[in-house]
């Protein structure tokens, strides 16, 4: 390496202060301004130093000199907590990074920081500093200062790591010890954190924090009772934060204690974190309440858990269904009980709770899943329990008592041991029953036929071969259903069943449907001997009685039923005082006839049966040759029946009055009404026959030709052809020949489409395919049929074509077929088939106004049967519920609830619990949803709706557990109803979204 010489350094230094000595006028003034700044700045007088610096440097001629002035300017500029003082700091930094005073600047600007509680500011400057260049005082401050912000900012690392350089220091010492001991405690490592507590124990500004610490930590190291006293000691001077913690600290040492009594005011003290308990506050609470049986306290705080799924929750859902059990809230506590039961954290608190959910469930019913299936798997699961043989005792009972009758035979089928035999027969028979009451009978058939080939209960074989003939003859087998019922009287235990009162009853139909009218009669007799109490069907036998011997022709004991029936004043007594009548003239008694029927016309002027009394009474006129009033009574027909089925032939009867008594213009008149106003009827026919002879008789053939020939129904040169073609078809008609009288009827309407016999061919044509069940092609005839004037056939067509359309769901066909049939029916029947159709295919369409008219019609009617009035009955509600009229819908299902059975009444009682949730009854409520679940336990969405109703009540009672729990599990298992799971989602969203505002343990 090259080397410089003295003489060259002593050279330089020559040069340089021959420069100095040029300038040192002008470096005097500033000197002096500068040195009086820095008096003024080791005296704090910040801000008069602060104006000089910055003069100073404004005039400064060198680096060195405006460097000084800016570290000391920014210096004061901290000093009196400018606002800019870290940036007039940091702009000096950043002018001249060269500077002596670098350093210094850094730590200048991280002690402002740290002064100002701008920790993470503080620590960026910290990090800046040369730690080596420090003296031995500032390192203590720098130390303590950075490891303080590193605390602040949680790196409890860091923080460790600097907090350890002071803890020797006389100034930071116990400050840092403290800190240390603070971080151990909340690191949980409380043989540190009391180390360093008891080293600065004595220091009066730590004690009140201290103790709360010292009580937390041994609280969570098991020493209760010492945690106990520090906490007391410590509350007096706590913040109301503090107090909060420290009565949780203390109850819940006390409650580790089982010390419950003391625990509770310590317990109900705390505030909670931020305001909100979580699920272990709510049970250490309840639980304290549950050991000093305060049930009811305890059930308020174990019900505020919610969604809990770990052992604190397992615990507080058991003590929570032991608590309602003993306030007697026993589906509360199946609720309660199953949850636990779904819970593994503790095996014996699971099987304890299975065993009392699977006893609820069977005392109670369950909406969740069928009794007989609770109890099953409680078996499965622990087949060495204690209570085993008194659980399978409530199995074999259960099978009955849920009448979860579907669920019980799927269970029954796959366990046909011995000892259930005699379950299995009896859930069939139920289980038919049920079918029935819907409407299934095939199916309903198959459980009575089942039932009795069990034989293992003699009351329950008899009674399902009495249900199996009522099904016989409900599908129209009436040779079977008499056999049955034969069977059933003849069986040993058949008087001991409830059916047997009506045996007869049921004997005597079956005869009369069979047609065999004088063994209907016997067991009509036999019915009102036997029971006389039954009044509705000792009305209705007495008619049938009255019928039975009228159609064999013994008048005299026909007369004497019919009596009965009328003195009764039945809803029949118009037809029995009708038919009486009718019986006089049996007996040629026509006087006793016209008087009784001139009686009836005055006694029930609004009788079905009037438009028959008046032309019985002009028929009998004319035999007593009463002919003018005979005329006037068929004139009083055709008034007040203008189109009813008599008109055509009362006009007609008119006309051979007339015609009998030689008033041929007359009759003529009459007859060629009948012939223009019921063309192709058979009245027309013979009324065009009988004026063909009076025009003959008259010697007047030519103008009867020219008459015939305005009736396109009439042709006179075919009409040999017509009348052959039309009777050779209805031989075989009348001889049961169905093939050969389809193909007469047949070729006759192609052959005749406006033939004489039109009518009746196309009629019976539309008969016989309708037997052989080709109804599509019975359609065109009797379309035919109602498309002609009113006849004796119309009705019978009107019937026919409404059922087949309503069959092939052509609902707009049907509408118009039943109007006509409601108006023009002379059958009572016929016009409830109507209305009761209407209604319903007016709901279908969402066309509730009219639904519910044609509901109040079929209701008005007293002859309607209790299955049409229960659909009615239940439109009625269900259009109120659409069309939002909840207090019609109310008194609807009110009235339902009376007479419905089955899934109709599992609906009504759904709405009956859903009336008193609205009116606020919410315990009223859950009592119909507890009866819901108990006796239709089957129909499983009107179940899973009463529960989302449960839950409602349960919240609108305060027990939110309840009315979650509920909800969830109607979410998790009812997805087959997605209407259901949705309502019970937005009812959990919004009870979670307002309990999680005092309960930190639920998630919204």
């Amino acid at each position: 390496m090259r080397k410089l010489s003295w003489s060259y350094f002593l050279s330089i230094f020559i040069i340089t202060a021959s420069i100095s000595a040029q300038k040192s006028t002008i470096y005097t003034h500033d000197s002096k301004d500068f040195n009086k700044a820095v008096s003024l700045f080791k005296d704090a007088q910040y801000a008069s130093a602060q104006l000089i610096f910055n003069k100073v440097k404004e005039t400064a001629t060198t680096e060195e000199l405006k460097s000084d002035c800016a570290y000391y300017a920014a210096n004061c500029a901290i000093r009196t907590n400018q606002s800019n003082a870290d940036e007039l700091m940091e702009q000096f930094v950043s002018d001249y990074p060269t500077s002596v005073k670098q350093n210094q600047a850094y730590i200048e600007v991280a002690h402002y920081h740290f002064n100002q509680g701008n920790y993470p500011q503080a620590l960026q400057w910290f990090d800046k500093v040369d730690e080596s260049s420090l003296s031995r005082n500032d390192q203590d401050k720098f130390n303590f200062q950075k490891g303080y912000s590193f605390f602040n900012a949680k790196n409890k690392k860091e923080a460790t790591v600097y907090l350890n350089k002071v803890v020797n220091s006389a100034e930071y010492g116990s400050q840092a010890k403290y800190y240390l001991g603070f971080m151990a405690y909340e690191g949980d490592d409380y043989k540190q954190a009391t180390k360093y507590f008891d080293e600065v124990s004595g220091e009066e500004k730590y004690k009140e924090k201290l103790s709360y610490y010292q009580a937390d930590m041994n609280f969570k190291l098991g020493n209760f009772q010492k945690a106990i006293d520090l906490g007391q000691k410590a509350m007096a001077k706590s913040t109301p934060l503090e107090k909060s913690e420290l009565n949780k600290i203390i109850g819940e040492s006390y409650f580790n204690l089982k010390k419950y009594d003391t625990a509770i005011p310590f317990l109900v003290d705390y505030k909670g974190k931020k305001g909100k308990w979580n699920n272990t506050d709510f049970y250490q609470l309840g639980y304290a309440y549950y050991k000093q049986k305060d049930y009811e306290n305890a059930i308020s705080q174990f019900n505020k858990i919610i969604g809990g799924k770990d052992f604190v929750a397992q615990n507080a859902y058991y003590h929570l269904g032991e608590s309602y059990l003993n306030t007697d809230k026993k589906q509360q506590a199946l609720n309660a009980f199953k949850n636990a039961s779904e819970m593994d954290f503790d095996a014996a608190i699971q099987e304890d709770a299975s065993l009392n959910y699977a006893k609820l469930s069977y005392e109670l019913g369950n909406s969740y899943q069928s009794v007989p299936a609770v109890l099953q798997a409680f078996l499965k699961k622990y087949p060495e329990n204690a209570s085993r043989s008194e659980v399978e005792k409530l199995l074999i009972d259960s099978y009955i008592s849920s009448k979860n009758y579907k669920e019980a035979l799927v269970l029954l089928e796959k366990n046909k041991s011995p000892e259930n035999k005699l379950a299995y027969q009896k859930v069939l028979f139920y289980r038919g029953l049920e079918l029935y009451t819907d409407g299934n009978y095939p199916e309903a058939l198959k459980m009575f036929t089942k039932s009795i080939s069990e034989q293992k209960d003699p009351v329950f074989t008899a009674r399902a071969t009495f249900w199996k003939g009522e099904t016989e003859y409900v599908l129209n087998d009436f040779k079977d259903a008499l056999l049955s019922f034969k069977q059933f009287i003849g069986a040993n235990q058949a008087a001991a069943t409830p059916e047997f009162k009506n045996s007869n009853y049921n004997i005597a139909y079956t005869y009369f449907k069979l047609k065999e009218y004088d063994q209907a009669g016997d067991y009509f007799q036999k019915q009102i001997e036997k029971a006389p109490s039954d009044k509705v069907r000792l009305n209705d036998s007495y008619l049938r009685l009255a019928d039975c011997r009228f159609v064999t022709s013994k008048y005299g004991p026909a007369m004497d039923a019919y009596t009965k029936v009328i003195e009764s004043k039945s809803v029949d007594a118009d037809y029995a005082y009708f038919q009486k009548a009718i019986s006089y003239g049996f007996l040629a008694k026509n006087d006793k006839k016209i008087d009784d029927l001139n009686d009836f016309l005055q006694l029930y002027p609004k009788s079905e049966y009037r438009d028959d009394a008046l032309f019985e009474l002009a028929n009998t006129y004319v035999a007593e040759n009463k002919n003018d009033l005979a005329v006037k009574t068929y004139e009083r027909l055709n008034t007040e029946f203008k189109k009813g089925s008599f008109t055509s032939r009362s006009i007609l009867r008119q006309g051979l009055v007339y015609y009998n008594t030689d008033k041929d213009d007359q009759a003529l008149l009459k007859f060629k009404k009948v012939a223009a106003d019921f063309p192709r009827t058979p009245e027309a026919l013979e009324a065009v026959a009988t004026a063909r002879l009076i025009y003959v008789d008259n010697g007047r053939v030519d103008e009867y030709a020219t008459w015939v020939r305005t009736l396109d129904f009439v042709a006179v040169t075919d009409a040999e052809l017509d009348n052959d073609t039309y009777e050779a078809a209805e031989k075989q008609f009348q001889q049961n020949n169905t093939k050969q009288a389809i193909a007469g009827f047949s070729g006759y309407v192609g052959q005749f489409p406006r033939g004489i016999h039109a009518l009746q061919a196309n009629y019976y044509l539309a008969q016989l395919y309708f037997s052989e069940g080709s109804e599509s092609k019975s359609i065109p005839n009797y379309e035919y049929v109602v498309a002609q004037s009113r006849s004796e056939f119309t009705e019978q067509s009107l019937s026919r074509l409404a059922q087949i359309f309503l069959k092939n769901k052509e609902e707009q066909k049907a509408i118009l077929i039943l109007t006509r049939l409601e108006n023009e029916a002379d059958i009572s029947q016929n016009k409830t088939f109507a209305q009761s159709n209407l209604m319903k295919l007016y709901y279908d369409k969402k066309d509730y106004p009219n639904s519910g008219i044609y509901a109040e019609k079929v209701l008005m009617n007293p002859k309607t049967d209790d299955n049409v009035k229960n659909d009615a009955q239940i439109i009625i509600a269900r259009a109120a519920i659409e069309t939002g009229d909840e207090a019609k819908a109310k008194v609807a299902y009110a009235k339902l609830m009376t007479i419905a059975k089955g899934e109709l009444a599992a609906e009504a009682l759904y709405y009956d619990a859903y009336f008193k949730n609205k009116d606020e009854k919410f315990e009223a409520s859950n009592v119909a949803v507890q009866k819901l679940a108990k006796n239709y336990s089957s129909y499983k969405y009107f179940g899973a709706k009463g529960l989302v109703v449960m839950a409602k009540n349960f919240y609108g009672l305060k027990d939110s557990y309840q009315a979650t729990y509920i909800l969830e599990n109607v979410i998790q298992n009812f997805t087959d109803f997605p209407d259901v799971v949705a309502d019970a989602q937005t009812e959990l969203n919004a009870i979670k979204a307002e309990e999680s505002k005092t309960n930190s343990s639920i998630t919204k």
